[in-house]
């Protein structure tokens, strides 16, 4: 098996490539997902998030109210620590279940948007960045999201730099590139990936 940890900065076009990689034939595990996953409605993530910040981030359904609860945590350091002290523990045990059944010869792609940040990559056999310029990011966030151009500021603030994403790759893709030759760059990444899980493995 072949761990790999994708990540790349909001509006790099992160999700395409699992997209693309999962055609190829990889197995993804995507932890924006899974942290949903874990605090749907009856599951101990939710309580443990609603005996911390109460009862007022509950939709009327009972579910989770995202934007009540971002706004809650972003921007305050203390309570954002409170959640991920909550919600992290609980995607990591989740991602492990799902690698472990994965097949033995699979490429595991873990699809992370703060591996950079969280200090993640020395937990991976690769670590893949997508890249973009801060005018394509901006650009797809204002165009594709709705985004304000200060909320897509603020998001992109929020974040790793691209220096130091790109300082953790051991694979780079960049995004500034139309969609078909973004898929001629996945298709070779995938090639390297194969000759990695066969080859011998890094010391």
């Amino acid at each position: 098996m072949l761990t790999v940890g994708l990540t790349g900065g909001i509006g790099a076009g992160k999700s395409e490539v699992s997209r693309l990689l999962v055609e190829c034939g990889a197995v993804l595990i995507d932890a924006d997902r899974i942290a949903r996953e874990v605090v749907e409605p009856g599951t101990p993530g939710l309580a443990a998030v609603v005996q911390a910040f109460g009862q007022e981030i509950l939709a009327e359904d009972g579910s989770l109210d995202r934007p009540r609860l971002g706004a809650l945590v972003f921007g305050d350091p203390e309570k954002l620590a409170t959640l991920n002290s909550i919600v992290h523990p609980l995607v990591g045990a989740r991602s492990r279940e799902l690698e472990e059944a994965a097949p033995e010869d699979a490429v595991v792609v873990h699809d992370i948007p703060l591996l950079t940040e969280n200090g993640l990559a020395p937990f991976y056999d690769v670590v893949i960045v997508v890249d973009a310029s801060t005018e394509t990011q901006l650009d797809r966030l204002m165009r594709l999201r709705g985004m304000t151009e200060a909320d897509a500021h603020a998001r992109m603030a929020a974040q790793a730099t691209r220096a130091q994403r790109r300082a953790i790759a051991d694979i780079v893709i960049d995004n500034d590139v139309p969609l078909d030759a973004l898929e001629r760059r996945v298709k070779e990444v995938w090639a390297e990936l194969i000759r990695r899980a066969r080859g011998p493995r890094p010391e």
